[in-house]
């Protein structure tokens, strides 16, 4: 039986996907759960897997083409067996349902709001597109659109604005953003502007965690090769002690304030586009080498464009950390409908009162976001005092390990 293989939608937002390169050609044979392709989605260049065994026949995009989600690009076939020309997505329950959603209403929303003036009326366009001229200032009505039935895609409005640019349209340089800087910029607005910020610091003495990291990397060396960083110690001690703090580990949603019985660690990542916030799973049960490890090949995958769909997805609690950048404090935007994100500064000798006498320590500034919804002051300053509590014997924590 051919299965389709779609464009997926890896987040409620998403609308369309860029199709960047094909890891198979027209007539490979492929394994279920092998790499496939390579998109570039809302969030981050994403590897898609193979949905089954089989042959790579009937491939419909190219590289490069922006494609709505939901769409067949190609098929997987039996031996001897053709692509169907025209039938229904054999594609997994999961990816059909979320895709089809989404496909059904990028192609509904126009034609369900009030007709725009002029041209635009009879036009297919995107929301993506629309919101997406809007704010560039390009006339819809003069585009020819590149989608489905000559749909305006987000990717026609970009091309235009860019056009409009070379021909002198506008005074001085404008860079257009990838789309994850888009993405990132529309996020954080509207994280900022929906979610009710607020925030709490604490300087926490370092020395503990410092020592803790210098014996555990000569253990590691002389066993296993790796270092431990910081931010692996960081994200196990507070995934930790977020396991007494559920409400830090929920969401909002409109049901109210959903408490996860996982906690999944979010990692803010730099790429050379923006930042991605990959996942570490189960964070509060894995050893402080199993995160290491994966926060390695994660870091790996996110500059090297590899991510796969699972490294960007569920996380429920996030850890930004500027401290080896040199940055002494700062306060993060929370991503909805996380409760909470952590940043982290860097590590630096400061004058401390020790007995009443000053002395030089290590000390780390700690501030946490948090989404008053969810968490309220109270709740968050003993989070905070439980982390720097916890810190200053991370060791502890990990005795039984």
């Amino acid at each position: 039986m051919p299965f389709s293989v779609v464009m997926p939608a890896l987040e409620m937002a998403q609308e369309t996907g860029k199709l960047l390169a094909w890891r198979k050609k027209e007539g490979d044979r492929v394994s279920k759960g092998e790499p496939l392709l390579e998109i570039e989605t809302d969030k981050a260049v994403v590897e898609v897997e193979a949905p089954a065994d089989g042959i790579l026949a009937g491939i419909k995009a190219s590289e490069g083409d922006e494609i709505p989600v939901g769409q067949t690009i190609a098929w997987i076939v039996g031996t001897g067996e053709q692509p169907p020309a025209d039938g229904a997505s054999t594609a997994p329950p999961s990816a059909r349902a979320g895709s089809h959603a989404k496909s059904v209403d990028a192609k509904s929303a126009p034609t369900s709001s009030s007709p725009a003036k002029g041209a635009t009326s009879a036009l297919k366009i995107s929301p993506k597109a629309r919101r997406l001229a809007k704010e560039l200032g390009v006339d819809l009505s003069a585009l020819a659109g590149s989608g489905p039935d000559g749909e305006v895609l987000a990717s026609d409005v970009q091309a235009a604005a860019a056009q409009r640019l070379k021909a002198g349209q506008q005074q001085g340089k404008v860079e257009l953003p990838t789309t994850i800087g888009r993405i990132m910029a529309e996020r954080t607005t509207q994280s900022w502007i929906t979610v009710p910020h607020f925030f709490v610091s604490r300087d926490v003495d370092a020395t503990a965690l410092n020592q803790y990291r210098s014996r555990l990397n000569a253990e590691v060396e002389s066993t296993h090769g790796s270092r431990i960083t910081h931010t692996d110690i960081l994200v196990a001690v507070v995934a930790r002690v977020l396991t007494r703090h559920p409400r830090l580990n929920g969401s909002w949603t409109s049901e109210g304030i959903r408490l996860h019985a996982h906690i999944n660690m979010g990692l803010a990542i730099a790429v050379d586009d923006g930042v991605v916030a990959a996942v570490i799973r189960n964070a509060h049960a894995a050893s402080l080498e199993e995160i290491a490890q994966q926060r390695f090949e994660l870091s790996d995958r996110a500059r090297t464009g590899k991510l796969h769909p699972a490294d960007i997805a569920e996380a429920t609690f996030t850890i930004s950390n500027l401290g080896m950048y040199g940055v002494d404090r700062f306060s993060a935007i929370i991503t909805p409908p996380q409760a909470a994100i952590l940043a982290v500064g860097g590590i630096a000798d400061r004058v401390e009162a020790l007995d009443g006498k000053p002395t030089v320590r290590p000390v780390v500034t700690l501030t946490l976001s948090c989404d008053h919804r969810i968490v309220d002051g109270a709740r968050a300053a003993v989070f905070l005092r439980d982390l720097a509590d916890t810190l200053r014997e991370p060791a502890k924590l990990f005795v039984s390990s």
